[in-house]
């Protein structure tokens, strides 16, 4: 489990293929003095398992299902990507709960300035908007965030620029595809209204 407050940015350094999917090489600067192999990593908000340590390049195996679900197959060799060692029990919940099981795929429609801020639009496929709420949480390329407004499947979300500094977003462009994980509260609820177990408002509340 993660809380989305990226710990830094480190930098791909070899992407290769292999029969089960591929093998990622990343490059870092913080973390390995405190990881291991065996341990979990969130790498764009996507809960890898660490093989290997070398000096300060960290390699990780990425199923097919994962290729497939998030961007991770799009990385090429000196892409940044935002890392995050996994939560231990006695640390701060600071952001939110992610999972690191990344949801799908969104694209970053616009980046608008506003001041020191900046304003990201985001567009996710149809079939998950009822995940997403205004004042909500979102994690994006595994960043909590708070989501702004909502617009059908588009969502706006304000960085401030601390976020903007120590993450990825500060190269993110429109076009690009980001990894969405969804609030895992959302889901289970979702999951809850659709299987017809509660069938008002006030039976829901009543099962938390």
């Amino acid at each position: 489990m993660f809380t989305g407050l990226v710990e830094e940015v480190g930098k791909i350094k070899t992407v290769k293929t292999s029969t089960g999917g591929l093998t990622i090489q990343v490059q870092v600067k913080k973390i390995t003095d405190d990881i291991k192999v065996g341990d979990s990593v969130a790498v764009n908000g996507v809960c890898l398992t660490v093989t290997g340590i070398q000096g300060d390049t960290i390699s990780f195996d990425v199923s097919q299902e994962t290729v497939r679900r998030s961007n991770i197959g799009q990385l090429r060799n000196g892409d940044l990507v935002n890392i995050e060692r996994a939560l231990k029990l006695s640390d701060r919940l600071g952001g939110h709960i992610v999972q690191g099981h990344v949801d799908t795929v969104g694209t970053v429609k616009r980046i608008i300035p506003k001041g020191e801020h900046t304003e990201f639009v985001i567009h996710f496929p149809e079939e998950f908007q009822d995940f997403v709420v205004e004042k909500g949480s979102i994690a994006i390329d595994g960043i909590s965030l708070t989501i702004n407004e909502v617009y059908g499947n588009e969502i706006s979300i304000n960085i401030i620029p601390h976020t903007i500094q120590n993450t990825n977003l500060k190269n993110r462009k429109t076009g690009e595809a980001v990894n969405i994980e969804f609030d895992i509260l959302g889901k289970y609820v979702k999951r809850m209204l659709s299987k017809n177990k509660i069938s008002k408002l006030e039976d829901l509340l009543e099962n938390f």
